[in-house]
């Protein structure tokens, strides 16, 4: 039995991708290239690894197949950019995970930075929320994320986000230049329970928390309190893109997400997420972001 690469990246495309004909863009090769590269795994290994109806996902025998595969792609990729390394350059495309808030905030001018100091690294960004960007680094998808509020380890501090009450410029305490919870205990609350939920509950710590909705997109979060359906607390980065009659106000409570980038965990990193955790590590500022 003889694998290949390019057959374990194909089967990898597809099923990050969703589909053949994302995968053949991501990979930059024709859609029957993909075709044939899964079709000659399944011959090598004899069983199918994908379910072609809809979306493509793997079979049974294909989850069993995936970790391996996204192991020995790894590696390959490692071994060939290592020597790249060794040349004096670092090269390769990396997958990098990380909240919204840091994707519109922070991210735009690291990647304008990583364009200059690493052109031949290619950087996709995969927008999602803290628990899915844990997951995504354990598991393999990714190869890189901005992690909130990690353990101790080897990656490099790129912010600490402190959380604001979000009014509408119009609302008694919009004027305010700091307030507390309590201050907000009569209007009706709006809980984004995506990743930072567990910030929102710290803040309320000893205060009367009784969330009027609960909702999982920044868009729609901040379109009701545009509308005065009640307020809320959100990370420091939304400032990027608040709409002019919304105000953020610093609380009294002292709530900080920290922002880390890193590889994963027990795991060799790629040459080039190293490289940039490096580069976010030296940075001339020296000092972590703080918003």
């Amino acid at each position: 039995m003889t694998l290949n690469f390019a057959q374990l990246r194909a089967f990898l495309a597809v099923v990050d991708e969703g589909g053949f004909g994302a995968a053949a863009d991501a990979l930059g090769v024709t859609q029957s290239a993909v075709s044939h590269a899964v079709a000659s795994l399944e011959r090598t290994l004899g069983h199918p690894v994908l379910a072609r109806r809809g979306r493509s996902t793997p079979t049974a025998f294909g989850e069993e197949v995936l970790a391996h595969a996204r192991a020995a792609v790894t590696a390959s990729a490692a071994i060939a950019d290592l020597a790249e390394r060794r040349r004096g350059g670092v090269r390769g495309t990396i997958r990098l995970a990380a909240p919204p808030t840091v994707c519109q905030g922070l991210l735009p001018d690291l990647l304008a930075r990583w364009a200059t100091a690493f052109p031949q690294v290619r950087i996709r960004v995969f927008e999602g929320e803290d628990d899915e960007v844990a997951e995504w680094l354990a598991g393999g998808t990714v190869e890189a994320a901005v992690l909130v509020d990690p353990q101790p380890g080897p990656g490099a501090q790129i912010g600490q986000d402190a959380f604001h009450a979000l009014l509408r410029t119009d609302h008694p305490l919009a004027g305010e230049p700091r307030i507390s919870v309590a201050d907000l205990g009569d209007d009706p609350f709006l809980l984004s329970h995506g990743g930072c939920e567990r910030h929102v509950r710290q803040a309320h710590a000893g205060h009367p928390f009784t969330p009027r909705h609960r909702v999982r997109e920044l868009g729609t979060l901040l379109a009701m309190v545009r509308a005065g359906i009640g307020v809320s607390l959100v990370p420091g980065l939304v400032a990027s893109m608040l709409p002019p009659d919304l105000v953020m106000l610093p609380l009294r409570e002292q709530v900080v997400r920290t922002l880390v980038l890193s590889g994963p965990a027990g795991r060799e990193w790629h040459p080039a997420v190293t490289a940039l955790v490096d580069s976010v590590r030296g940075a001339a500022a020296g000092e972590p972001v703080r918003v």
